[in-house]
């Protein structure tokens, strides 16, 4: 019963237990889990940590209208085997998709790409199993290791998106190049000229933002309920 009624009148004691009854069953979004994987680009090496891919990214996500929070397992200094190594930690029972930044540091050390290719499928892998979608996200290869190497570290990012129907971002830092010329990176990266600035992960986030919304809405599932909610979700 609601409460006690007189002559079939609701009592306003039986009417708050109405409302709260009420209220209680309305169904609440729940807020999305995405963890970004990857190593340096994605932990905001050197930034300001408000100014880091992952905040800036989860803002951009949230003034879309999408209700989520984006988990930073970016590692500075990691390879594809530092992120094949730690996924199954950094997956949990709550994460609802998966998005990959992994790559950077096997060109830095000039990792076969042979290598980094089955590093990314056990990544891949992992996430497959747990039925999760996932955004791979690539980079481009200077030439200085070769054409071949050039050809076989760029080309596992799109091959492996197909093979497990994934999303893709051919290349992380192409937003930063203006016009086809690299040369008008260097206004948006950091004096290593290696990890983007704050500007340069906000024109990034403004690229990549779209397609991880794509993957949120489309692949997840996700309800627009977060319009007009604050960044940080208070």
């Amino acid at each position: 019963m609601l409460g006690r009624a007189t002559y079939g009148v609701v009592t306003p004691l039986s009417k708050a237990a109405l409302v709260a009854m009420l209220l209680c069953g309305t169904a609440q979004a729940e807020t999305l889990e995405l963890v970004a994987l990857g190593d340096s680009l994605t932990q905001g090496y050197g930034l300001p940590e408000a100014d880091g891919f992952v905040p800036q990214l989860e803002a951009w996500l949230r003034a879309d209208g999408l209700d989520v929070d984006v988990i930073n397992a970016g590692v500075s200094g990691d390879t594809t085997a530092g992120g094949l190594a730690r996924v199954d930690w950094s997956l949990q029972d709550t994460t609802d998709a998966m998005m990959v930044v992994l790559g950077g540091n096997d060109l830095l050390r000039g990792i076969d790409p042979a290598v980094s290719r089955e590093n990314l499928d056990g990544i891949l892998t992992a996430a497959d199993g747990r039925d999760l979608p996932v955004l791979l996200v690539g980079l481009s290869a200077p030439g200085n290791y070769g054409a071949a190497y050039k050809r076989d570290f760029e080309a596992m990012y799109p091959d492996l998106a197909e093979q497990y129907g994934a999303r893709f971002v051919p290349d992380f830092l192409g937003p930063l190049t203006e016009e086809g010329d690299p040369s008008g990176a260097m206004a948006f990266m950091q004096s290593d000229g290696i990890h983007p600035n704050a500007e340069g992960v906000a024109r990034i986030v403004e690229a990549i933002g779209p397609e991880v919304a794509a993957l949120l809405r489309e692949d997840v599932g996700a309800d627009d309920s977060a319009a007009g909610r604050p960044a940080d979700g208070g």
